[in-house]
C-alpha cells in the first residue's frame, strides 16, 4: 500500500515540505513533536506528541508505528537512544553518528577541524562564565558566541571586550536548547559572503546542489539566494571538504553544510544532516527540490540531474508579537507581483502560535538575475502581513 513509512523526528516547516514530498511518492508519514497541530503534522498520516529528548517515549513511538526510516528534522533528540534503535536494525536518517555529532556545535566542529582537517575558525568551548572570558585571550576580539545547541541562530552574538563576552554567555545560555550550559567562542571571520552548500549523499556517490548565498541578521537568515557568486576555485574547495565529512559522517540523505567564504578560502562553519533553512529557495528555483532530493536518497530513488530554473531567491516572514489568534493579510497582493518568466510564491507555515521574530513563511521568486529575485522576494515577503486578533 505504502512505498515506506517514515518517522519524522520534529515537525516543522522543514518536516511539513519534506512529509508533502513523500505523500507525492506514497509514502506513509508519521510526524513527531514537542507540540501538538505542528506543521508537518497537519499533512501526515499519524501524529504523536512529545519531548524528542524523551528516550523512552522516542522509543516507544518507533515501535509502535515501526517505520522503515527514522528521519529527525530538529537537533534536540535523545540520540544515545537513536544510537540504541540503530544498533538493533532500525534505519537512523542519515545515520545515528551523524545525528549525534551534529546535535552539537562542539561535537561536529572538533569532528571537522581535528580529525577531518577541514578549514575553520579559531574556536574554545566553554562552560562557565568565566571560561567565556577567558577564551577571548585565545580567539581574540571581535569574537562570536553561540550556544553549542541551539537552532536558527537563536543565543548567538557578537562580543568586541571581555565585559561583552560575558553578557554574551549569559544570553548563549538563556536562549540554547537542552540542559547542557555549554558554549563555543570563536574568531570573527571578516568573511565576503556565506553560503549554503546542499550535499546529497545518494547510494550512486554524492551530488551537489549550486551554492546557495544567504544574509543573517540576529542569528537567523532573512533572505537567501540561488545561484550564490563565487570562483570555481572556491567551490571546488567547499566541494571537497562537504564530500569530506559527508562520506565520514556515513548514510544516505541531503546535508546543509555552511562555509564563510573570506578571499580565496572557503571556510568550514556548520552542518545540519537534513534540508536547510535557506535552502526554501529551491521550492521555486531548482528541480529536484532540497526535500524531494532528501527523499530520493533516503529510498534509493534515481537523481537524473539537478537542475536550475533560473535565479531564485527566498524572504522570510516574521511574527513581531506573541499570540494564537491571528490571520494573514495581503497573500493576493504577494501573488500578484509575479509575471511571466518571474513567477512568485508563498509558503506560509500554519504555526498555531506566533512568536517575537517567528519565521512564520517565505516568499520565494524567481527573476533574471539574483539580484532581480532577492528584491522580488522581499517585495512579496511585506506584502504579507499578520493581522493578531487578541
Amino acid at each position: 500500500m505504502y512505498l515506506a513509512t517514515l518517522m519524522l523526528l520534529g515537525s516543522g516547516e522543514l518536516g511539513r515540505e519534506f512529509a508533502i514530498a513523500a505523500k507525492r511518492l506514497g509514502c506513509r508519514v508519521i510526524a513527531c513533536d514537542r507540540y501538538a497541530t505542528a506543521p508537518a503534522m497537519q499533512v501526515a498520516d499519524a501524529c504523536e506528541t512529545f519531548s524528542m529528548l524523551d528516550g523512552g517515549a522516542l522509543r516507544w513511538a518507533v515501535e509502535k508505528h515501526r517505520p522503515d526510516h527514522i528521519v529527525p528534522e530538529i537537533e534536540a533528540i535523545d540520540t544515545a537512544t537513536l544510537a540504541d534503535l540503530e544498533r538493533e536494525g532500525w534505519q537512523v536518517v542519515p545515520s545515528a553518528k551523524a545525528v549525534q555529532l551534529t546535535m552539537n556545535r562542539d561535537g561536529i566542529r572538533d569532528f571537522a577541524a581535528k580529525e577531518l582537517g577541514l578549514t575553520t575558525s579559531r574556536y574554545v568551548f566553554v562552560e562557565s562564565r568565566a571560561q567565556a572570558v577567558a577564551a577571548g585571550a585565545t580567539v581574540g576580539f571581535p569574537c562570536v558566541v553561540k550556544p553549542v545547541m541551539s537552532s536558527s541562530g537563536k543565543g548567538q552574538s557578537v562580543a568586541q571586550t571581555p565585559d561583552e563576552l560575558a553578557t554574551a554567555w549569559d544570553y548563549a545560555v538563556a536562549n540554547m536548547r537542552g540542559d547542557r550550559a555549554r558554549a563555543i567562542v570563536e574568531e570573527f571571520i571578516a568573511f565576503d559572503s556565506e553560503i549554503t552548500l546542499l550535499t546529497v549523499a545518494t547510494k550512486d556517490g554524492i551530488l551537489f546542489c549550486p551554492p546557495i548565498g544567504h544574509r543573517q541578521e540576529k542569528g537567523d537568515y532573512r533572505e537567501s539566494w540561488q545561484p550564490a557568486a563565487m570562483s570555481a576555485t572556491l567551490l571546488a574547495s567547499a566541494q571537497e571538504q562537504a564530500a569530506k565529512v559527508v562520506g565520514a559522517l556515513g548514510g544516505y540523505g541531503l546535508f546543509g553544510v555552511e562555509f564563510f567564504l573570506a578571499g580565496d578560502r572557503a571556510i568550514f562553519s556548520e552542518l545540519s544532516p537534513r534540508p536547510h533553512d535557506t535552502g526554501m529557495v529551491t521550492l521555486i528555483g531548482q528541480s529536484p527540490n532540497e526535500f524531494e532530493l532528501h527523499l530520493r536518497a533516503i529510498l534509493g530513488l534515481p537523481i537524473p540531474a539537478i537542475t536550475l530554473a533560473g535565479p531564485a531567491a527566498s524572504a522570510v516572514i516574521l511574527a513581531d508579537r506573541a499570540s494564537r489568534r491571528f490571520a494573514y493579510e495581503g497573500v493576493g497582493e504577494a501573488l500578484a507581483l509575479g509575471r511571466a518568466g518571474a513567477p512568485v510564491d508563498l509558503r506560509l507555515f500554519a504555526k498555531p502560535e506566533a512568536l517575537p521574530n517567528r519565521r512564520m513563511g517565505v516568499a520565494l521568486a524567481r527573476g533574471e538575475t539574483v539580484e532581480q529575485a532577492v528584491t522580488m522576494a522581499k517585495a512579496a515577503a511585506a506584502k504579507v502581513r499578520i493581522h493578531y486578533l487578541a
